[in-house]
């Protein structure tokens, strides 16, 4: 099996890296980073890159896509080689998923229409005009489509598709041995529970608003 991490510059470092850490500790796969060219690709804060093994053109048939979110997903949303890319690809994936507002790249290459989908709470309502069903999930299944909401979440969507697969067990034993056991200092995670005036903050400021 063959799961591929799309890599593109601007791209959320933990969307990529935690479903890497969950779901590519599946028995037996290959993950491999890829993106429009190998080499190394720049974060969202460009300050960090990831390494892409292989350009998209010489990854035809993965198994299993996972697409990171990203601050800025428009430039990518209307990037034609990478929407055709994952057009072709999805053609005969066995799971085609994505982190944060990487939903977004998925619905405009046409693959969520008419499905439910998770993604980043900033950027929930711009995924009807691409016919997909927001909802406020932390990872949504649709058929083979897996989706999950901000960046921390990958974690969840890797780990849940990782049962799926190869058992509760083998998801479990994973979680143990990553010692994912979140006690978070603050239960200002979602923009039901954070102060209102944080959430207001962050809406005025984030780059949804103005795209």
């Amino acid at each position: 099996m063959q799961i591929a991490v799309l890599l593109y510059n601007g791209l959320t470092t933990l969307d990529a890296i935690g479903p890497y850490e969950t779901l590519g500790r599946l028995p037996g796969a290959e993950t491999v980073f890829v993106a429009e060219h190998p080499g190394p690709v720049r974060n969202d804060t460009d300050q960090l890159s990831l390494v892409a093994d292989k350009g998209l053109d010489e990854v035809t048939r993965p198994d299993i896509v996972i697409v990171p979110g990203t601050p800025h997903p428009e430039q990518h949303m209307a990037n034609p080689v990478l929407q055709e890319w994952l057009r072709a690809v999805d053609a005969t994936t066995t799971w085609t998923t994505s982190v944060c507002s990487g939903s977004l790249l998925l619905a405009a290459a046409g693959l969520l229409d008419g499905r439910r989908a998770a993604c980043h709470w900033l950027f929930l309502d711009r995924l009807p005009a691409f016919g997909a069903e927001p909802t406020g999930e932390r990872v949504v299944f649709d058929g083979k489509y897996v989706t999950a909401a901000g960046v921390s979440s990958g974690i969840d969507m890797g780990l849940t598709l990782l049962g799926r697969i190869a058992g509760d067990e083998y998801a479990q034993t994973v979680q143990l041995m990553t010692e994912y056991d979140p006690q978070p200092p603050y239960d200002a995670g979602s923009p039901a529970k954070a102060p209102a005036e944080i959430v207001a903050r962050m809406r005025a400021l984030s780059p949804a608003r103005s795209s």
